[in-house]
């Protein structure tokens, strides 16, 4: 566990250990087949799998890289961005977005375990029945690492998440835990997931009135709190930008007035949150039509 976090170097050497990804992966499947999805070597086991999938992408070998973008080809020249990470035009985003995986391995070996559904599946599993705080970051973690980019990759894995293994319900859920950490970085994966615009009426419906819940009164006093504040802001941001059912939605939940107060703090230390709810106050008010019930 400590040696996945030891940087780019370790974690392409351990991908590439022969059987090490597919043990880690069959000690947690029998832990959870045995209900044993609380012990510490589950924890361990999903850290390091949580860390193995970071930047995941950027770092694939050449082999995997070509097999699975190919549109990579068709990207401009002038986008200096490595692998699929860091900003980019909507339309290549969108490019990304209807660009399928191809077809899944049935019998997956190694690091192609690492984004195959079975693991996701794991994930939300472990997110539904581990009680162990340190298991369910790990495991959010390990899904926000793997949509984290605008590749075909990230998109797949997010359509998993929320159509196919319908994860939704066990994330909203850890947006109601007390850990800071753990909510935090359930946040952080819905902020993820929405960015995907096939999938974000789906995400507002389930979790929307949840994530206003989530939202603090005013400006929080802890930079954890401030970092989860500004992040529900973008997520409900990319949930209502181009949709006016969405933003009505918002409304409904009375999550205007929170954003409105959050807003308005004008302290330096606390500027992250405050300036991703004002972003929010910004696309909200391009909805012209609901600007008589914004008034009210």
């Amino acid at each position: 566990r400590n040696m996945s976090s030891a940087g780019p170097e370790g974690r392409k050497k351990m991908r590439e250990c022969d059987g090490l990804i597919d043990s880690l992966v069959y000690y947690i499947q029998g832990a959870i087949a045995d209900h044993e999805p609380n012990d510490k070597a589950t924890e361990n086991c999903v850290c390091i799998l949580h860390n193995l999938s970071y930047q995941l992408e950027i770092e694939l070998p050449e082999s995997y890289a070509q097999s699975i973008y190919m549109q990579r080809r068709n990207i401009s020249s002038n986008d200096k961005t490595p692998g699929c990470f860091g900003t980019r035009s909507r339309k290549v985003k969108e490019k990304h977005q209807d660009t399928p995986l191809p077809e899944e391995k049935s019998n997956p070996k190694g690091v192609e375990s690492l984004w195959h559904s079975t693991l996701i599946r794991i994930y939300l599993s472990l997110i539904a029945k581990s009680t162990r705080n340190y298991t369910q970051e790990a495991s959010l973690g390990a899904l926000q690492n793997l949509t984290a980019g605008t590749g075909p990759m990230p998109f797949a894995v997010a359509r998993t998440v929320v159509q196919k293994a319908n994860g939704l319900p066990s994330i909203r859920t850890m947006l109601h835990v007390s850990h800071p950490a753990v909510k935090k970085t359930a946040v952080s994966l819905l902020r993820n997931l929405s960015r995907n615009t096939s999938l974000q009426n789906d995400i507002a419906r389930e979790v929307l009135p949840d994530l206003v819940a989530v939202l603090p009164e005013s400006v929080p006093g802890s930079d954890i709190a401030c970092e989860t504040t500004a992040s529900v802001c973008y997520t409900l941001y990319n949930l209502t930008q181009s949709s006016s059912h969405n933003a009505r939605l918002l409304l409904g939940a009375d999550g205007l007035p929170k954003i409105i107060a959050i807003s308005m703090n004008d302290s330096n230390m606390f500027s992250k949150a405050s300036r991703a709810a004002s972003v929010l106050l910004y696309s909200l008010w391009s909805h012209t039509d609901l600007h008589n019930a914004y008034k009210k």
